[in-house]
């Protein structure tokens, strides 16, 4: 081979590459979705297939399987077809993941400046927590701390998670967990739905939750939620403590009502306007003999 034939072939083999890697079935499929518009919200089998050029009947197969998924629904339980909640999921969440970020990443750092703890911002994906902002303590001890941006925890079994779904109903718990028991992770893992559900409504009530090495033996957290602008929680602002237990001191200079605020100044960011009211009590620091 010659030289110039040696340089010409990667390329070639790398162009081939992007052909083959190509999926036909998933590209019709977005081909599909990029097609519904403000202009035209509601298209039907034939004109997607003549638009497109693929058969009918593979059209009408995308259909079905982008509708089971969520990307599309029925209009007016005809032939036509709309985009579905799940298209505008996948662009709201992340949208608001980036202005949790942005809006919240001086919050968290002044959280941390003002405690000495690291603290975060998690929001909740599915079954799952994602921490998608940091505030890293300068204090050696967190140093063993390994929670990173884009870390992924259980929702049922941590803080967090039982804090970003204090808004679910029973029924809506049930649709999210529909076996039977909960996989458990220690000691404190909800067993059941049932006791998930009246485990977030605890948190819901205080407005706050604490955790003392409830998913991970000597971490303790203090957890309070963010909401937007149609009331429903979006995320958590979090501090840690690299302790098994909280020390009443820490508890006695105010961490809780630090994290609430912190809570509170993100979700007036967020355009949430809560009702007339004070905050409730808090009956974590009234049990030690803190007020």
């Amino acid at each position: 081979m010659t030289a110039d034939l040696a340089r010409v072939a990667p390329e070639a083999d790398e162009d081939r590459s992007d052909t083959n890697y190509r999926v036909p079935g998933l590209e019709r499929g977005l081909r599909i979705l990029t097609e519904f518009s403000p202009r035209e919200p509601v298209l039907d089998a034939p004109e997607l297939s003549r638009r497109l050029g693929i058969p009918r009947t593979t059209v009408f197969r995308l259909l079905q399987t982008l509708e089971s998924l969520g990307f599309l629904e029925r209009a007016d339980r005809d032939r036509n077809y709309r985009l579905g909640v799940a298209v505008l999921r996948l662009g709201f969440e992340y949208l608001s993941s980036l202005e949790l970020t942005d809006l919240g990443l001086p919050l968290i750092e002044a959280l941390r400046d003002e405690t000495g703890l690291t603290s975060h911002i998690v929001i909740r994906d599915g079954r799952d927590i994602v921490f998608v902002a940091k505030a890293q303590s300068h204090a050696p001890i967190f140093s063993s701390v390994k929670v990173n941006v884009g870390t992924r925890l259980p929702a049922h079994a941590t803080t967090h998670g039982q804090v970003l779904m204090s808004d679910f109903t029973l029924d809506e718990l049930r649709a999210l967990y529909p076996e039977p028991a909960l996989e458990r992770f220690t000691p404190q893992t909800p067993d059941t739905v049932e006791e998930l559900f009246a485990r977030i409504r605890e948190d819901a009530e205080r407005g706050y939750a604490v955790s003392e090495s409830s998913f991970e033996r000597g971490i303790s957290v203090v957890s309070a939620p963010v909401r937007n602008d149609t009331g429903r929680i979006v995320a958590v602002i979090t501090t840690t403590i690299p302790h098994p237990a909280i020390d009443a001191q820490l508890l006695g200079g105010g961490l809780i009502d630090k994290v609430r605020r912190a809570a509170t100044e993100l979700s007036k960011r967020l355009n949430y306007r809560p009702g007339s009211g004070a905050q409730p009590a808090n009956p974590y620091m009234k049990a030690l003999g803190i007020r």
